[in-house]
């Protein structure tokens, strides 16, 4: 990359850093106050991770291109040994994940989950007491089930529900190697036949964060010469993901009419028993780059079909111009129709449906074959089973509105990027297809000097065992890290009151 292109990503990934990777939403009611939301870098919702859902995902399924697969993520940036308590789904929020299929910008469907705690011993501050071989093991100590349904609606009036599971079971957080020794097991048994429209397929649990971007803009421009450039921000962290595979023909209006389009919102329930729309997301990269500071909220808490109330910030965005003035690179001309396409319509002969109405939804032409060598960068590289259409999770969104933003749909052919091209882990060739999530064991904080200054009261001096460090860094049995710290302490107490009687 040229250090002008360089500093143009670094830029426009600050402007988005700051806005919060977030787009629109509605919930079955017209919402109350909505939230920010995103990668926490939207102020409001930073607070309420459990509820923050940070990216949606929706692609006609590789291996069975008869199905839809849609993603929902939520509660970002978790570190694998974040113990003793680890991570969990909200038990007073409903996750909503919306589908309009007739291009209206209302909902025709609305899959929503619904968790339930479950704790076996509370007498214990442990996750788990033992190694989990099974979801059903006893020594997983803390659980997670859901309930799924679906709900047909007509102008955003339920007509119709199904319960599609009952107690379904989560998977854990990926404690660690001596907690959870073969965690791909743990995976396979949270994912769930459920009996929708002649067969689906459903996961909720831990997962690796699929995003992939640099933001490491506020070190002065990535280290201040662009020497940090090219890091994976989000490499090692998790998510809680939820995840859903359904024959294309329970989404769609008709084989006419294959588009659909997609947004997720999360509703929490307040004191008095209403809900309030906290969270909301469709495609990303919208609010931070589009919408301006003074209007994000009222932009999460306003419905799809009322996004024409936004236009102007989509026909003349403020990013070309700041571009403009600081790297004198001309903006395009306005007003934007190509991203008014992009973001409101869908994009003519790909994903826009007939007599659409203007709304910001993640859209999916459903029609459109999986290509058995997708390109990262989409439509924009000739690969139209790729963001914009829908989004999979090896899209680089980053990168294709970068590039979208600076004219590359209008001709103004240009190689933006950040230089994080790929995730830092493999995706799974099946539903979910999201990768394993990191384990407590895999933090970079774990070394071999930490363990042994902890083993030996602070003196960095004694024991260098791998099954010390193992106890140390991954968090065995739920709370490996806290017992040494009371051993230790136990340690320097023995040796203040000196040698102890034994009784027999």
């Amino acid at each position: 990359m040229t250090a002008i292109t360089k500093s143009l990503a670094a830029l426009v990934s600050c402007a988005l850093a700051a806005g919060g990777l977030t787009a629109a939403g509605v919930a079955v009611l017209q919402p109350g106050t909505a939230q920010a939301s995103s990668h926490r870098e939207a102020p409001l919702i930073s607070g309420q991770p459990q509820y923050d859902a940070t990216d949606v995902y929706a692609f006609v399924s590789p291996d069975k291109p008869d199905t839809t697969t849609m993603v929902v993520n939520v509660l970002p940036f978790q570190d694998p040994a974040g113990g003793p308590n680890f991570y969990k789904f909200a038990h007073d929020a409903r996750y909503d994940l919306h589908v309009d299929n007739d291009g209206d910008g209302q909902g025709d469907l609305l899959f929503r989950w619904t968790f339930k705690d479950h704790l076996k011993n509370g007498d214990t501050f442990l996750y788990n007491t033992g190694p989990v071989n099974s979801i059903e093991d006893a020594t997983l100590n803390f659980t997670q089930t859901y309930d799924l349904e679906v709900i047909k609606l007509k102008h955003q009036k339920a007509v119709a529900r199904a319960k599609l599971g009952s107690d379904l079971p989560v998977a854990p957080s990926n404690v660690g190697k001596a907690s959870m020794p073969d965690y791909q097991k743990l995976r396979d048994q949270s994912v769930q036949k459920i009996g929708y429209s002649g067969g689906s397929t459903a996961f909720a649990g831990q997962a690796d964060d699929p995003f992939f971007l640099d933001l490491r803009v506020f070190d002065l421009l990535y280290g201040g010469d662009m020497s940090e450039v090219g890091n994976d921000t989000l490499k090692g962290y998790n998510v809680q993901s939820m995840a859903l595979q359904v024959p294309t023909s329970a989404l769609t209006e008709s084989k006419d009419q294959p588009v659909i389009g997609v947004w997720a919102t999360t509703h929490r329930q307040t004191a008095d028993g209403d809900w309030t729309q906290v969270s909301r997301l469709g495609s990303p990269l919208v609010n931070e780059v589009v919408i301006p500071r003074k209007d994000k909220d009222k932009f999460n808490a306003s419905a799809p079909w009322d996004d024409g109330q936004f236009l102007k910030f989509v026909q003349d965005p403020e990013l070309p111009k700041l571009v403009e003035q600081i790297y004198k690179i001309k903006a395009p001309d306005t007003p934007r129709d190509d991203l008014v396409q992009a973001f409101l319509t869908g994009v003519p002969k790909l994903n826009q449906p007939p007599n659409v109405h203007p709304a910001e939804e993640l859209r999916l032409n459903t029609s459109i074959e999986p290509n058995g060598s997708p390109k990262r960068l989409g439509v924009l590289d000739g690969d139209n089973a790729g963001f914009p259409n829908g989004r999979r999770l090896s899209d680089d969104v980053l990168d294709i509105a970068l590039q979208a933003m600076e004219g590359e749909l209008l001709g103004k052919k240009n190689d933006l990027g950040d230089a994080v091209d790929e995730n830092d882990q493999k995706f799974g060739g099946s539903f979910p297809y999201l990768a394993l999530p990191s384990s407590g064991s895999d933090a970079k904080a774990v070394s071999k000097s930490a363990g042994q200054s902890l083993l030996n009261g602070g003196s960095g001096v004694g024991s260098s065992s791998d099954d010390n460090m193992l106890l140390a860094g991954s968090a065995a049995a739920g709370g490996g890290a806290v017992l040494l710290l009371g051993l230790g302490f136990l340690w320097m107490r023995s040796r203040r009151r000196g040698p102890r009687v034994r009784r027999h």
